[in-house]
């Protein structure tokens, strides 16, 4: 792994704050092994991790117990999804920063303390992500994501900066960008209590970017932290290119500009998706012999046709003294989207 990039230095109690670091485990207990064991080697100590178990029916979590007794492991009856999961771990951090962090991750030792900086040097920081890099590219060190543009709501697309550029410090600043990257995230308590958690009913993908769009609209500023490094592995739990990411980015696509594209501006975008973007996913998928995945791609299209209550809630956390906080406006679709994963997984 590339050398540690320096830690900012510091120097009271007033810059240590406590981070709550918490990610979520589906059927992976490998993989978050290695993740938490990367994180006992960083250089700022003053942290507590949350792993949330998304009703895992693979692994038992004897060995997370056994290794990382300090952790606090957050068992749930059933699998929430992205958002839902660490939406739940939210309720048991205590953190005056709070990072949500993917369990197919490793850390540099330093990665912290510029996230903390960057807080400290930009009072309107709602969220800030660090530089993602490939962990599985040569000398892992080709980027994945440097900050992203915003998405164009009459045609859903956006572009991630830097993505698979060769790391050559070209990038190594600090800076506002759209969106957050949900591999790796930073927020302010603040922020939290202004804004509201993850809207979940997303369950995969597109979720940050929304809550992202949320923070902006009350106020908040969105950073993307170069001076910070975090390694991706990528894609573990639902693979690179299989049903679950088919369904869930084409449902997702939609969802997001439904609930953020006023409606003038939706009708345009379902014109031009159905007039290119649908016409050219059918021929990529054709053409690469991906035809089985053609009535994932689909079904997460007509997913948006078909559900419209309940579509652009944001769950709300609730705080009481000596109670474990309480979860509102939760989505009402964890059932479904339960079932489909179990489905294609099993």
């Amino acid at each position: 792994m590339e050398k540690t990039i320096k830690a900012s230095i510091i120097e009271n109690e007033n810059l240590n704050p406590l981070i709550s670091i918490i990610t979520v485990n589906f059927n992976h207990n490998e993989y978050t092994l290695l993740m938490l064991r990367s994180l006992k080697k960083c250089t700022y100590k003053n942290i507590e991790i949350i792993v949330v178990d998304n009703a895992s029916y693979v692994d038992n979590l004897t060995e997370i117990e056994d290794e990382f007794p300090e952790a606090k492991l957050v068992r749930l009856a059933n699998n929430l999804g992205f958002a839902g999961g660490n939406n739940e771990g939210l309720k048991y951090a205590t953190g005056d920063y709070i990072l949500l962090l993917n369990n197919d991750t490793e850390v540099d030792p330093g990665f912290l303390e510029p996230l903390i900086e960057t807080f400290h040097t930009n009072s309107d920081a709602g969220i800030v992500s660090p530089r993602l890099m490939y962990f599985y590219s040569p000398d892992m060190n080709t980027i994945q994501y440097a900050g992203t543009t915003p998405i164009n709501l009459k045609t859903g697309r956006n572009k991630s900066i830097g993505n698979n550029e060769i790391d050559r410090g070209q990038y190594n600043y600090v800076c506002k960008t759209a969106y957050a990257n949900g591999a790796a995230l930073m927020f302010s308590r603040k922020m939290l209590e202004t804004v509201g958690c993850m809207p979940d009913v997303y369950f995969l993908y597109y979720e940050e970017l929304d809550w992202c769009v949320a923070a902006q609209k009350k106020g908040f500023n969105i950073y993307y932290a170069g001076t910070s490094k975090v390694y991706h592995k990528g894609s573990i739990t639902v693979g690179v290119n299989g049903p679950i990411r088919k369904y869930y980015m084409a449902r997702n696509r939609i969802l997001f500009l439904r609930r953020n594209a006023d409606l003038f501006t939706l009708v345009i975008s379902m014109v031009f998706f159905f007039s290119v973007s649908y016409p050219i996913a059918h021929y990529r998928m054709i053409k690469n012999k991906e035809v089985g995945l053609l009535k994932y791609f689909i079904r997460g299209v007509f997913w948006n046709f078909t559900h419209f209550k309940g579509v652009k809630a944001f769950p709300q956390i609730h705080f009481s003294e000596n109670k474990i906080p309480e979860l509102t406006n939760v989505s009402s679709h964890f059932k479904e989207n339960s079932q489909f994963i179990d489905n294609i997984k099993k």
